[in-house]
């Protein structure tokens, strides 16, 4: 390394930049560690990996819709005001009429008046246009005429005539204007390591999809699926992200033992607290079609995915720190440089709990908010399902987090070589020629000239500390 000498000779090698040396034993270690963990994932892979016939038969059998019935999109041509009795800001109940069915005759108010894209099997060429009740906070919500709408189709049967209810706004061109402008940034401010990020995210989405879910279903263990998938997306996402190098690595493991700890203290917790993972409509809705999952396992694997990104951002951060600090300081002990990592991280740590603990009170406002209406001591609040399972969730990954930080920067020091021992600015003479042999003057150069010795000194040398060291200098010049 320029300007310095290593004590580390046959031990150390120099990281693909040059600037900071990397302890082979240290590299050696870490590398049999990540490629026993990534065999380790690639069997996971290969041995829970879902079949592909088996799932979507078992999907299938769901009852989500009768027969015969479909969902067409319509086109919103008129929006009624909210039927009196019926406020959206109060939570009143809705009037009669008003929950989502269709409406017959000519509706005043509770209702939107829609025509279908398409003509139905009974309309020959014709688009119907139907009028269908939907509940006040859609009517308040922005709805206008233009907007598209999803319906849902009831065919007739016996002599009953076909009916159709509202069932969702059409959101597409939003979300992907928002889609959009999120790829557009990242890739203009990150440039390619942002849109590498972005295939990284992709490939994330992909593991969820296809292996994640369908395994879940299929009834496998959620601690091992999320174990196997988190390993599989965190050994793509940081190197496609960051880089092959020794310091995403190092990174690298210090996420895969956060993901240990979470997972560790998420079935624990799960199993003391008692949580069934049945805590709203839809995980009831879940585990009523789904038998051969358990919710619990589903809970499981979601506490261990909800701190992926967050515990990379922290140990990417901490390794980057310690290689940072070795290259500024090269002679900077690992000791000194474990506590100034440490010092980096501490800061690190506060402002990601505050990222995670208002996340989730973010998503769980609306329930805060209902159970605030009951009236309820505060620790019965707590103890409800649905707020203990994100209770659990943020504290699971919050002391992931936190000891993912000692251990990543930790790795890092181990990792970075040893201190170098500053080289000694070697003598000057008057007219700026470099001497190599010793001089009486050595101890002076390894205390290191002050300010003020250079500014009585102007031609170089440092100013006599005795009276005969001066009339020397004199008698020979």
């Amino acid at each position: 390394m320029p300007g310095g000498h290593s004590h580390t000779h046959g031990h150390t090698a120099p990281e693909a930049s040059g600037t900071v040396a990397v302890s082979t034993l240290a590299r050696v270690a870490l590398t049999l560690f990540l490629v026993l963990v990534g065999a380790g994932t690639l069997f996971g892979l290969v041995r829970f990996w879902p079949g592909t016939a088996e799932t979507p038969d078992r999907v299938s059998t769901t009852d989500f819709a009768a027969p015969g019935v479909t969902f067409p999109i319509a086109e919103v041509r008129q929006v009624l005001p909210v039927c009196e009795g019926s406020d959206a800001g109060t939570g009143a109940g809705s009037a009669a009429g008003q929950g989502g069915e269709a409406v017959d005759g000519d509706p005043t108010c509770g209702a939107i008046t829609v025509q279908l894209q398409q003509p139905t099997a009974t309309s020959g060429d014709v688009r119907p246009v139907v009028s269908v009740s939907v509940p006040p906070a859609i009517s308040t919500s922005g709805l206008r005429e233009g907007d598209t709408v999803t319906l849902l189709r009831t065919p007739a049967q016996d002599s009953q005539p076909e009916t159709y209810s509202f069932l969702q706004v059409q959101r597409g061109a939003p979300l992907s204007l928002m889609l959009a402008l999120f790829l557009v940034v990242v890739a203009v401010v990150a440039r390619w390591r942002g849109v590498l990020a972005l295939v990284g995210l992709v490939f994330g989405g992909l593991v969820v999809v296809k292996f994640m879910l369908p395994a879940l279903l299929e009834g496998q263990s959620g601690l091992l699926v999320a174990l196997i998938g988190s390993s599989a997306i965190m050994f793509v996402v940081l190197y496609l992200a960051h880089g092959l190098s020794v310091r995403t690595s190092t990174a690298l493991a210090g996420t895969l033992f956060g993901v240990a700890i979470t997972a560790g203290l998420g079935l624990l917790a799960v199993d003391m607290g008692r949580l069934s993972g049945v805590a709203d409509d839809e995980g009831a809705t879940l585990a009523s079609f789904v038998t051969t999952m358990s919710p619990r396992d589903l809970l499981t694997c979601a506490i261990i995915v909800a701190g992926l990104g967050v515990l990379n951002d922290v140990t990417i951060t901490q390794s980057s720190a310690v290689w940072e600090l070795r290259a500024a300081a090269p002679s900077m002990g690992r000791r000194d440089l474990f506590q100034s990592g440490m010092r980096i991280g501490r800061d690190h740590i506060a402002s990601t709990i505050y990222t995670i603990v208002f996340a989730y009170a973010g998503a769980a406002l609306p329930v805060l908010l209902l159970l605030f209406l009951y009236e309820r001591p505060v620790l019965d609040m707590l103890q409800t399902e649905s707020l203990s399972e994100e209770i659990v969730r943020t504290l699971a990954s919050a002391v992931g987090l936190v000891l993912a930080v000692p251990v990543t920067t930790a790795i890092a020091v181990l990792t970075v070589g040893a201190a170098r021992t500053a080289a000694h600015p070697p003598e000057t003479q008057g007219d700026g020629y470099r001497t190599s042999h010793p001089s009486r003057y050595s101890g002076e150069q390894e205390r290191g000239h002050t300010a003020s010795d250079l500014a009585r000194a102007p031609n170089g040398h440092p100013a006599p500390s005795t009276r005969a060291e001066a009339r020397s200098r004199m008698s020979s010049s």
